[in-house]
């Protein structure tokens, strides 16, 4: 109860703090970027007449996909909850069964397995990477535990070879939510190949978007031709546009998960300039990192840690602010000059649907709870100039972490 009353305090603050940015010529959390040729390929598509799914810029983007990933097929869906869904019945996952993954994660990554009737069960993220904690997952397993899910938070990769031997030893499928990792490595491998399926997000938050899309990144062949049915309302639709079968049948489960062409066409112009919008994110996440690094020592503030053998793609920048009133204090610091700066995932073990639908592995999740309540993040995008970001590092810097109130 107390919790609950202190999420809506914290919610209200926000809200205020969020508004009074308006105030000024506020530098706003995200900007969704144009690429060059976004408008023109959006014309084209719309011209083109061929605006359902699975047109040709659908097979342009699968082949951009599939060419960055380093997978064997993509499969572009309406969403990245959407690619998780279809990743659930791929397992054919019975009610009872389990999945683990991260308490620190956005409810979709559990809503997927939950709406199968499967249990997620919560673990505990590292402090330092604030990825799933690869030394509790083999406690967190059962005799129901079907599947691991990771989660690369903020691009920066999960220790994939520690987890990958654990779910080939232990017989267990292993998913990647990659909602933030397109772009980034793990040991030279790129992210999303790692397990049989990757759950890509193209929301305008993402690196690159088309407003609202994803893809299922597939690296066992065996699934390859279902998932197709899967995402094909359950039909051999593919099949016969291909001259395969002389008519499309009903022969599987599945749902409408294909978006239309105008989508693809968007995200063609994006992922064609992979390579700018990358440089220009690195940009400003670098001089968040090494600008910051004075003031963060002194007010006992953590950075992101990146460790040897990943390369992350920008995602996003965080920081650690000691406790929640700190953080608190923080993003109201920050609105007051005008910029806009936002806390992150609530843990999901303790969420009224985690507690009903899922249950925390053995220990709880005290970290994620911590981080929780401590974490900010900062502008990042890459049309942010560099006088803003500049305004940014300075308004971060005129912060003074305030001492711990007494019984705190």
């Amino acid at each position: 109860m107390e919790r609950a009353r202190e999420e809506n305090r914290e919610s209200r603050w926000l809200f205020t703090a969020a508004v009074s940015t308006t105030r000024l010529n506020a530098i706003a959390f995200n900007r969704t970027h144009v690429s060059d040729n976004e408008l023109g390929y959006l014309s084209e598509a719309v011209r083109g007449g061929a605006t359902c799914g699975d047109g040709p810029f659908t097979r342009r983007v699968t082949a951009l996909l599939t060419e960055l990933t380093g997978t064997g097929r993509a499969l572009l869906t309406t969403s990245c909850t959407h690619a998780l869904e279809m990743s659930a019945l791929l397992l054919d996952l019975r009610p009872g069964d389990e999945v683990i993954m991260p308490s620190f994660t956005f409810m979709s990554t559990a809503n997927a397995y939950a709406l199968r009737g499967a249990v997620p069960v919560f673990v505990d993220c590292r402090p330092d990477t604030l990825n799933l904690d690869e030394r509790l997952v083999e406690a967190a397993i059962t005799d129901r535990t079907r599947a691991v899910v990771v989660v690369h938070y903020a691009g920066v990769a999960c220790e994939m070879t520690a987890i990958g031997d654990l779910c080939d030893r232990r017989g267990l499928a292993l998913v990647e939510d990659n909602a933030h990792g397109l772009g980034g490595s793990y040991r030279g491998r790129p992210l999303g190949s790692f397990g049989r399926m990757a759950a890509q997000s193209f929301h305008s938050t993402k690196n690159v978007q088309c407003g609202e899309g994803g893809a299922l990144l597939l690296n066992d062949a065996e699934l390859a031709g279902r998932a197709e049915v899967v995402r094909e309302k359950g039909t051999d639709r593919s099949r016969f546009f291909r001259g395969q079968v002389d008519k499309y049948r009903w022969i599987d489960i599945g749902s409408s998960y294909l978006p239309s062409d105008i989508l693809a066409a968007q995200l063609t112009a994006q992922l064609e300039s992979f390579d700018r919008i990358q440089f220009l994110r690195h940009s400003v996440w670098r001089s968040y990192h090494e600008e910051l690094a004075g003031w963060a020592a002194g007010n006992g503030v953590s950075q992101p840690v990146v460790p040897d053998g990943c390369a992350h793609p920008a995602h996003l920048y965080y920081l650690l602010l000691p406790d929640l009133d700190n953080r608190q204090a923080f993003i109201a610091h920050l609105a007051d000059r005008g910029v806009q700066a936002a806390f992150h995932y609530q843990p999901l073990h303790s969420a009224p649907a985690g507690r009903r639908y899922g249950r925390p592995a053995p220990g709880g999740c005290p970290v994620t709870e911590e981080i929780a309540d401590r974490l900010v993040r900062l502008p990042v995008y890459p049309d942010l100039e560099e006088a803003d970001v500049a305004r940014v590092i300075d308004a971060v810097r005129a912060y003074r972490v305030r001492p711990r109130s007494a019984g705190t």
